[in-house]
């Protein structure tokens, strides 16, 4: 069976990405237990960027499948903030609790109809030295105005979603699976993974 290996340390996301990829037929492990634990420093402009990045550095180093993501929240109001910050957005050590605070403050006062914001993830594969592919999944939704439900991590007990009617901590794992930005981009990672092996076993690829 071929390692398929997750570069990330965030424990909730890889539960989350372990779950959605229970029906692959790769033994999925995290970049550590493959013996990769060195810092990646993201230089990328954008999602897309970040995550090819970390992808290629990890595959560089171990030569097995990686897929790394980049995700995070953009809001409407602040312009696209924190984008690609997200995870930095209250400094580099804070806690979820201390990002969330940072949000709310800067959007005290304002209306639900102007908290419009969407999560975003950009998800890269490195298959081989010459097959790679990024997808990107998005999520719609307002910031809320105070935290609710705890079946998530990072902005989720923020984010709502009207069709719903709850926050993104407040669905249950298989509903959030199905409707999240990670979903969403893990879903076209499947099907884009299946149209590689295809192309891998047509043209002699191992």
């Amino acid at each position: 069976m071929r390692k398929f290996i997750v570069a990330t340390r965030n424990k909730g996301k890889l539960k989350e990405i372990k779950e959605i990829l229970a029906g692959m037929s790769y033994e999925v492990i995290t970049m550590e237990e493959a013996g990769f634990d060195k810092e990646i420093e993201e230089t990328g402009q954008t999602f897309e960027e970040n995550a090819l990045l970390k992808a290629q550095k990890v595959y560089e180093a171990l030569g097995e499948i990686v897929m790394a993501d980049d995700s995070g929240l953009e809001v409407d109001y602040l312009n696209g903030a924190p984008g690609i910050y997200s995870s930095r957005f209250a400094g580099e050590n804070a806690s979820d609790a201390e990002r969330i605070d940072k949000l709310l403050k800067m959007l005290e006062g304002v209306e639900i109809k102007d908290r419009k914001a969407r999560f975003v993830c950009s998800i890269a594969v490195v298959f081989s030295d010459d097959l790679s592919f990024v997808v990107r999944g998005t999520c719609e939704g307002y910031i809320a105005f105070k935290p609710e439900g705890d079946n998530g991590f990072g902005y989720d007990p923020v984010f709502y979603i009207p069709e719903y009617g709850k926050t993104m901590a407040q669905l249950d794992s298989e509903e959030k699976n199905r409707i999240s930005h990670r979903g969403r981009a893990l879903n076209l990672m499947l099907e884009e993974l299946k149209r590689m092996e295809e192309k891998c076993e047509n043209s002699g690829h191992q």
